[in-house]
């Protein structure tokens, strides 16, 4: 016995309907095509070589030694590892310098700050710090992810968060160098002003006590004086290397004090009197400041006092009081 084969439709079945639609599908598929090719072209634009840049080999002062003789500079112990991130390392150093405070501000900022790292180089380090901030939110984020669950929304926040937490953490720490090395400027003035009256009181020129206190003394600003006595026997007029030794610096009191120091070579006015009379000044200035700090720190210390012990000495007090009338009733 045979069987006969019916087809299903004979038999009235129909095939069941595709369950997506595919025009749907076919128009996400070439959207997301589109934006890959879009991103292709936009990056190879962005990868293509300035004028500018063009023309640079060509203005160039040419190198008379060898080739062979220079040895390639690296940075880091991986030099083939950082010539294959150097263009993602560029990349992320222009986003940097977008988003982040501008050129001319943070090469003030370094050079308060006393350090011969350029801005290029500091933009890497925020870069670095960046990339370890984003590593950290990536860590909590799974580790949140894996323990409890979360939104791949929030995860997303935490991972930003740590990026912008990196790269904040940098810039601050630069500004907290700047800040400590113009207290260390502000702490060895007076001493330095004293020196300086010392030496042309027994008979030096001005340019003589300063190249002598530079050599007789260390710290913050007898390195800077001694690049203002270089300036000067480079042929720089004393008053001006002083004026750059205010614009480097960026404190007020120094600015002072070479401004002092300018005008009395300038006009004859008896200098000693006037290093003297600039050490007194900042250290009057020392002290207000130290006053104003101890009255900051006062009121700060009355928030534990108000708000935590006080507290509990009223608890102490009145819970004894307290207890003997739940006790009576």
């Amino acid at each position: 016995m045979s069987a006969a084969i019916v087809p299903l439709a004979a038999l009235g079945v129909g095939l069941p309907a595709p369950t997506f639609p595919l025009a749907g599908l076919g128009g996400l598929v070439g959207a997301l095509g589109g934006i890959g090719l879009w991103l292709i072209a936009w990056r190879l634009a962005a990868r293509r070589p300035r004028l500018d840049e063009r023309l640079a080999p060509y203005l160039r002062t040419p190198v008379a030694t060898s080739g062979l003789l220079r040895a390639p500079v690296a940075h880091t112990p991986f030099p083939t590892v950082e010539r294959l991130l150097a263009p993602v390392m560029a990349d992320a150093v222009r986003l940097v310098e977008r988003i982040g405070s501008p050129t001319a501000d943070l090469q003030t900022r370094l050079t308060r700050a006393g350090r011969s790292t350029t801005v290029e180089q500091q933009r890497a380090t925020q870069v670095v710090a960046a990339a370890i901030g984003t590593a950290a939110g990536l860590g909590v984020a799974l580790a949140l992810a894996t323990g409890r669950g979360m939104h791949p929304l929030a995860g997303l926040v935490v991972v930003l968060t740590g990026a912008v937490t990196g790269l904040v953490t940098s810039d601050q720490l630069l500004s907290r160098q700047v800040r400590a090395r113009e207290e260390r400027l502000l702490a060895e003035l007076p001493t330095v002003a004293e020196l300086l009256a010392l030496a042309v009181g027994a008979g030096e020129g001005a340019l003589g006590a300063l190249e002598r206190v530079t050599r007789t003394t260390r710290g913050e600003l007898a390195g800077e004086l001694a690049t203002v006595v270089a300036d000067s026997r480079a042929g720089t007029p004393l008053s001006v290397a002083l004026e750059r030794l205010a614009d480097r610096t960026g404190v007020v009191a120094l600015s002072r004090f070479a401004e002092a120091i300018a005008v009395a070579v300038e006009r004859g006015t008896p200098l000693a009197e006037v290093l003297r009379a600039q050490a007194e000044d900042v250290r009057e200035a020392s002290r207000r400041a130290l006053m104003e700090s101890g009255g900051r720190r006062e009121v700060a210390m009355m928030v534990p006092v108000v708000f935590l012990i006080l507290p509990v000495t009223v608890v102490f007090a009145v819970f004894p009081g307290l207890a003997a009338l739940r006790l009576d009733l």
